[in-house]
């Protein structure tokens, strides 16, 4: 009787052994198949204003007709350790070998836990990381984002790569809330004006971003439509600083982190005062016929131009635009523009301070079958375009001088630093100082000009050439840090020397 009691035991564990080899011989374990997940983007949707912990969930899906098993299931970046998870169960950063049956699905658990009492550095506006799931080099992800600071999110928390329209029945929405407005996604402006309160914080979130209207972009875009604009009314007491929302000591002078601000095509009545603007991919663009001025603002830190103007008109008075890596400023196929007490440095990278041109070429820049032209007209009082090219300042006349009405171009005791200009284009501007650049200055790399170019000081130095060279204009009276100048002999560029 034990015998046969046992015989049949030993018989099931043998049958056991048989099915669990062939269950390991038809789990798909290479990577050839597709997982599916019940989001794309898991999001923590509360605003914290105290210390305080939210978990989220989703399912993976496995819709095959075998049973997979995930090498390695981990959380991408975690550094400050606000994201934590449960795969199927089982926690950790880094979770191996999960299996999925055949036609099933898994559980996967994350906890968020934030202090917005935190500095941004540590706990920035908007905190995201990436779950990977990863099988024999295949790699399939969910995003994870959370708020980790009590702000206005613009136009909400949930627009990543969503362009969304504010309008306001042609009336004027004012922004002064002592708590930072974060723009999210695309902010279009349209039937409505923009007005932002001296000292309001502006942060900017950007990241690749996909959607039917722009395509494949960089997200993080304020733009102002027709009927739409915008006015940042910045002090001197009371600046205002638009920048990217990632704050951690690594980014503070990092470019590209947001798109850019775009006055749309027609677009009127945009203005910024005693504004910055940094760390984006350009910091203003001014599309056909919009309208832009800006007194005592700053733009810099960009991954291409600090302010593309395209046939449009732009008024600059006491600004600084600096650091930038592509030209500094472009005024493309005409419009209007006037500049005084501007200094626009472009250091360590091969591209002018400005450049300008009374067309555009649509193809091929080389053939430019298909272009337009329009008139240009740009003056320029005691401003400063200088840099370490030798020519800081580009010409493209379609016409090559034979319609001055197409490029009317005029220099007024500025410092420029140009070498080639002056024999290019079969000597159309042999006469550049005289003819095009009045009293002005062409500077070398040994004249003493800025207090220090390692630090991006773009103040005076002691024995600097552009001091007491300027031209007076008595509607300017102040410089960038609203320092009074000189009423007699004031000096180039945006500061005065103290």
């Amino acid at each position: 009787m034990r015998y046969a009691l046992f015989w049949p035991m030993g018989l099931l564990t043998l049958a056991l052994a048989f099915t669990a080899c062939e269950d390991e011989d038809n789990f798909i374990t290479d990577g050839s198949f597709d997982l599916e997940f019940s989001v794309d983007t898991l999001l923590f949707d509360t605003v914290f204003t105290e210390l305080g912990s939210a978990t989220r969930s989703f399912k993976v899906y496995n819709h095959n007709n075998r049973p997979v098993r995930i090498g390695k299931v981990r959380l991408a970046g975690n550094e400050s350790g606000k994201f934590r998870m449960n795969v199927d169960g089982v926690p950790g950063d880094e979770v191996e070998d999960v299996e999925i049956w055949a036609n099933d699905s898994i559980y996967v658990f994350v906890e968020v836990t934030i202090d917005p009492d935190q500095p941004l550095s540590a706990s920035p506006f908007v905190i995201d990381d990436e779950i990977l799931f990863e099988t024999q080099g295949k790699q399939q992800g969910v995003k994870l984002e959370a708020w980790g600071q009590n702000a206005n999110y613009f136009p909400s928390r949930f627009n990543r790569g969503v362009p969304v329209l504010l309008s306001c029945n042609n009336g004027t929405l004012v922004w002064d809330d002592p708590k930072p407005y974060v723009i999210y996604g695309v902010l279009l402006i349209d039937s409505c004006a923009l007005e932002v309160m001296a000292g309001t914080q502006i942060y900017v979130h950007g990241g690749v971003a996909k959607n039917d209207l722009f395509g494949i972009y960089n997200d993080g875009i304020i733009y102002t439509l027709q009927n739409g604009s915008i006015r940042l009314n910045g002090s001197q007491e009371h600046p205002i600083i638009v920048q990217g929302d990632r704050l951690e000591e690594d980014f503070q002078d990092a470019p590209g982190q947001w798109q850019g601000i775009i006055i749309g095509k027609g677009s009127k009545g945009n203005k910024m005062d005693f504004t910055t603007v940094r760390n984006s991919i350009f910091s203003v663009y001014v599309d056909s016929l919009g309208e832009f001025s800006a007194n005592n603002s700053q733009f810099y830190n960009t991954n291409s131009s600090g302010l593309i103007g395209f046939h449009s008109k732009i008024r600059l008075e006491n600004c600084l635009v600096y650091n930038n890596q592509s030209t500094s400023i472009q005024l493309i196929q005409g419009g209007i523009y006037d500049f005084a007490y501007c200094t626009v440095a472009s250091y360590g990278v091969d591209a002018s301070a400005i450049s300008m041109s009374n067309f555009y070429c649509y193809d091929d820049f080389l053939s430019c079958q298909i272009l337009r032209d329009a008139p240009l007209s740009a003056n320029f009082r005691n401003c400063i375009f200088f840099g370490s090219r030798r020519d800081e300042v580009q010409l493209s006349d379609l016409y090559a001088g034979q319609d001055p009405g197409y490029f009317d171009v005029h220099f007024e005791n500025c410092i420029v630093k140009v070498e080639a200009l002056l024999q290019q284009q079969d000597g159309l501007y042999a006469g550049f100082f005289g003819n095009q650049c009045v009293n002005c200055i062409n500077g070398t790399r040994d004249d003493a000009l800025f207090a220090n170019l390692n630090e991006d000081d773009y103040h005076l130095d002691t024995l600097s050439i552009a001091e007491g060279l300027a031209i007076p204009i008595p509607s300017i009276p102040i410089d960038l840090e609203g320092n009074a100048r000189d009423q007699a002999a004031p000096d180039i560029g945006c500061f005065e020397y103290q």
